[in-house]
């Protein structure tokens, strides 16, 4: 089918096809998705700002002897000891506890965080977001683009 548009600046008809007119539908759909995403982001920024700097994990290990307190983005904010923790003098064990503790603290945080911020980011760009990587993010809002070939 081929539709007849206005008269463009030249005075002519504009003759355009099906495939076209599904391309500006589908661009004009994406764009309202991105006003959408982004007028939730911008309401819910400064709320979700504070949100993130509340967020702490605090993690003790399964002997009980190390507590680990970690921040939103798992900077390491206290670390405690049990004073029965002198009674084992194995320097190895005791390293190997306190970073383990400090992972799963890390890992507790992190999802907080990634709970946060769920709402204000799309599905098929979450990963990227959570890794700080830009080219998979560019990459995933290319290969949104209608008549975009996959890169």
């Amino acid at each position: 089918m081929v539709e007849l548009s206005r008269p463009g600046v030249g005075g002519g008809w504009d003759l355009r096809g099906e495939e076209h007119a599904m391309d500006v539908q589908a661009l004009r759909a994406r764009a309202d998705e991105l006003m959408a995403q982004f007028e939730r982001m911008r309401s819910g920024v400064g709320d979700l700002q504070q949100q993130i700097k509340t967020v702490k994990a605090t993690v003790t290990s399964e002997d009980g002897l190390v507590t680990v307190t970690v921040g939103p983005r798992g900077q390491v904010t206290k670390v405690e000891f049990d004073p029965r923790i002198y009674r084992r003098p194995n320097s190895k064990e005791l390293s190997a506890t306190v970073t383990e503790t400090i992972r799963r603290a890390t890992e507790q945080a992190m999802a907080e965080v990634e709970k946060l911020l769920r709402p204000f980011v799309p599905d098929s760009q979450f990963q990227a977001y959570i890794d700080h990587d830009l080219d998979g993010i560019f990459r995933q809002l290319d290969s949104d683009l209608p008549g975009e070939e996959r890169r």
